[in-house]
């Protein structure tokens, strides 16, 4: 169980996740934050095409972008479903890792990655930047057992335009485009998929669950697998005495606020976030607009700035407005999910992991929850492999998974 002090500052990051990124600071034009410093293949000048999941270019990535075992490292571009608005064609951007050797009849089992936070910048999306070691090496296990990995870099990140950071609609459509390019014949890969992802990517591989149905009927999704799954729900029933003190303290998670003020200028075009921080934070939301996670994180610490010390007016109205948008349209979904918890958890609320879990299991979703209770965040995602490791073979082998729903773990 989380202490009451690693509680409060797990609440600032509620719904929200984190991976640490390393990337290098550009400049960027005032006029379109986050949308400068990227190569040409990033943007499609032609007019994008109507039909989401269509591939429209590959590209081998340079070393530092590749993983180890991979035999082939591609860049991918391909059609996706703005899911702000839920129409608009748009052009998202990923990579495609193809394991070493011959492939089996049929083509490579695929697994659909989907990262957690890096940012909102054009720079810190995973094509373009080096993987975290944690990444490179979680990725590097399920190529090395010979299962193909596409990796989408979400709505926004790469490819022009705003990143909707956190949201649930345009993860899940990110993710389900990806795998409808590289399902399409381009490569020898198989038709059935397991989709996986950690902190913002188990919301996207959550939303994957339970959007697919809706958005793509066609693909063969037989499970999911979610680690630091974020649930936006519980944040309505937070206790007000934890979130006053998490507000109160100077911590790396409040760079997730700084990233959720821009989102809400996307779902309100009237909210204007320099409206609302004040002079002290102004240079760690200007930061916020071109640099990725980890640098936010250190300006945030550096300037010992808190939620409370940060706002000429509270953006908390805009900020509920996200949550709102952050939360799963459904906990209903068909096909087996493994989530696992770790139990030092500090920057996805642990009882909200539970919640979700929970909440699911009344659903009638085939849960199987797995919780680590010595590890915390980041630590969970290669701790939990041999729990998914036969997850995973069991979802490919077609076997049905009833999941623990009727004896689930103790916190």
């Amino acid at each position: 169980m989380l202490n009451a002090t690693s509680r409060w500052f797990s609440l600032l990051a509620i719904a929200i996740a984190t991976t640490v990124a390393t990337s290098p600071i550009f400049a960027e034009s005032p006029s379109t934050p986050g949308d400068a410093g990227m190569p040409a293949f990033y943007t499609w000048t032609e007019k994008v095409p109507s039909t989401p999941g269509q591939m429209l270019r590959t590209e081998p990535l340079t070393p530092d972008q590749s993983l180890a075992e991979a035999a082939q490292n591609i860049r991918i571009l391909y059609t996706s479903t703005d899911g702000i608005d839920n129409h608009t064609p748009i052009v998202v951007s990923g990579a495609l890792f193809l394991p070493k050797g011959a492939p089996p009849q049929g083509g490579w089992p695929l697994m659909a990655w989907a990262h957690g936070t890096v940012g909102s910048a054009d720079i810190c999306a995973p094509s373009f930047t080096r993987r975290s070691e944690r990444d490179s090496r979680y990725l590097n296990y399920w190529l090395a057992r010979g299962y193909a990995v596409v990796a989408t870099d979400y709505q926004g990140l790469g490819a022009p335009g705003l990143h909707p950071y956190g949201l649930t609609r345009p993860l899940a459509y990110g993710v389900l485009d990806s795998i409808r390019a590289v399902t399409q014949g381009h490569f020898d890969i198989a038709t059935r998929v397991v989709v996986f992802g950690q902190s913002q990517g188990g919301r996207a591989a959550f939303a994957t669950a339970v959007y697919a149905q809706a958005y793509a009927p066609e693909l063969d999704i037989v499970g999911v697998v979610a680690t630091g799954t974020p649930y936006a729900a519980v944040h309505e029933h937070a206790d007000d005495v934890e979130l006053a003190n998490a507000r109160k303290s100077v911590v790396p998670t409040f760079a997730y606020d700084m990233l959720r003020l821009s989102t809400a200028a996307l779902l309100d075009p009237s909210f204007v976030p320099t409206d609302y921080v004040n002079e002290r934070a102004m240079p760690a939301f200007e930061l916020s607009q071109h640099a990725c996670l980890h640098a936010i994180e250190q300006k945030i610490v550096a300037d010992g700035l808190t939620f409370d010390t940060s706002f000429k007016r509270s953006p908390q109205r805009a900020l509920n407005a996200i949550n709102r948008e952050a939360a799963y349209p459904t906990l209903k979904s068909s096909m087996p999910i493994f989530v696992g918890t770790g139990g030092r958890d500090l920057d996805v609320f642990v009882p909200g992991q539970a919640a979700l879990v929970d909440n699911a299991c009344k659903a009638g979703d085939r849960i199987e929850w797995r919780v680590y209770p010595e590890l915390d965040h980041s630590a969970t995602v290669n701790g939990s492999l041999p729990d998914s490791t036969r997850f995973v073979a069991r979802a490919f082998a077609g076997e049905h998974i009833d999941g623990n729903c009727d004896s689930l773990p103790k916190l």
